[in-house]
């Protein structure tokens, strides 16, 4: 029996129920009730304005329930679980708008990776025509490449000094195996980028791009010596890069032998670099690139310096007098040679951080891509003429360098797609 009180002083009781319609059967009134017994039934709903003994809230909830269940008694033969609310079923059974909502993420995901991807290429682009054209510009006022180029690697040294210094990059855990290890990739790093200085220092930068675009076939030739086996295609490949390259040498208006072996030599100092690399460092790969990049660059320069002032050494005294004299103010001056330096680590810090985000095929292609745009626009800046038999050996050259990068990652997917 449940007892509730509407009226303070009365109460009353529900008898167990047989009613169609409710469980309440009657109501049993005492004999002081003036009323006479009342039958719940559908037309007579129950008067909420007199119950004082019972919050009306639950009073409410519970007249909802107990509707809700005269509503299932009255058609017995409605679904179990049509009762349930309709965004409810919708959720469960609407597979489709799952899919869709996967679709979505998925979308908003590829977009958020080009925008990142453009950045990152962008950055690239736009730090190596910097370093490129105010590299020129203070080697035309200042022809002392052994001494800029040094100064680049100095300048690079301490951008990474103070990144590991702040924690702005984690410090690698240096020991004396590694520091061996780098010894090698460090030396040819130098050669590398000095023979690029003094070939700079010589001819157009555009033409010094486009001998510097033959590196794949250095590349080739000298993994081929040392073991490596390369398809058909890749030996095809570099066909067009030595017709293109042979063919822009001729036509070029500043044509210098020195300006030409030193970009020779660079490819030759950089593939041998690369080789090293892969072959000293293995036991180092917990050292990301741009770290190991700034180590490259620190013992590169302790390589470099001591040949520079052996060099040209007696002769930066003269030369930067006459640099002043030339641009007219010092600053300016100052501010080429800073701006070379700085830029020159960025534009490879970029490379590799591109390089850890893409695919080596996009990084190939990506590297093409870039020589073209700072062949273009060292061509707009310092107005070098430039023949059309030129400019059909530049094409030749920059689309034999985009073919090798085709071919030569096709050769290193097929052993993963194995795997």
């Amino acid at each position: 029996m449940f007892t509730l009180n509407l009226i303070p002083s009365t109460p009353i009781t529900f008898s167990k129920s047989t009613h169609q319609y409710f469980p309440i059967k009657r109501i049993q009134s005492p004999k002081n009730l003036a009323e006479s017994p009342v039958f719940f039934t559908k037309s007579t709903p129950l008067n909420f304005n007199k119950i004082h003994a019972c919050p009306f809230g639950k009073i409410q909830a519970l007249s909802t329930k107990t509707t809700h269940l005269g509503k299932i008694l009255e058609n017995p033969s409605r679904k179990a679980g049509s009762h349930v609310p309709k965004a409810a079923a919708s959720s469960e059974s609407n597979p489709e708008g799952e899919a869709e909502s996967v679709e979505a993420a998925a979308a908003a995901k590829s977009k958020a990776k080009a925008l990142q991807l453009a950045l990152v290429f962008g950055f690239w682009y736009f730090q190596n025509i910097v370093f490129n054209i105010y590299n020129k510009k203070a080697l035309n006022v200042f022809p002392f490449p052994w001494l800029l180029a040094s100064f680049q690697l100095f300048a690079g040294s301490i951008w990474m000094l103070v990144l590991w210094s702040l924690k702005l990059q984690p410090c690698p855990k240096i020991t004396k195996p590694f520091i061996i290890a780098l010894l090698g990739p460090a030396f040819f790093h130098t050669i590398g980028h000095i023979s690029a200085c003094v070939s700079f220092s010589k001819v157009a930068v555009s033409f010094t791009h486009v001998i510097k675009s033959s590196e794949p076939v250095f590349s080739v030739v000298f993994s081929s010596f040392l073991g490596d086996t390369y398809p058909l295609k890749v030996w095809l490949s570099i066909l067009p890069i030595v017709l293109g390259c042979s063919l822009a040498a001729i036509t070029e208006v500043s044509f210098n032998f020195q300006g030409l072996w030193g970009a020779l030599i660079s490819n030759v100092g950089f593939v041998l670099r690369n080789i090293y690399s892969k072959r000293s460092l293995q036991n180092f790969k917990e050292v990301n690139g741009l770290n190991l990049y700034g180590w490259i660059s620190i013992i590169s320069l302790f390589y470099l310096f001591p040949v520079a002032v052996l060099v040209e050494g007696s002769q930066w005294v003269q030369g930067y007098q006459q640099a002043i004299q030339t641009v007219g103010k010092a600053s300016t001056f100052y501010i080429w040679v800073l701006l070379s330096g700085i830029f020159y680590h960025l534009y490879n810090q970029s490379s590799y951080q591109a390089l850890d985000e893409i695919s080596p095929l996009t990084f190939s292609v990506g590297n093409t891509m870039k020589r073209i745009v700072v062949i273009v626009s060292t061509v707009l800046v310092f107005r070098n003429p430039v023949r059309p038999l030129n400019a059909l050996g530049s094409g030749i050259a920059i689309l034999g360098t985009f073919l090798y990068s085709q071919a030569t990652a096709k050769k290193v997917s097929a052993p993963e797609k194995k795997s």
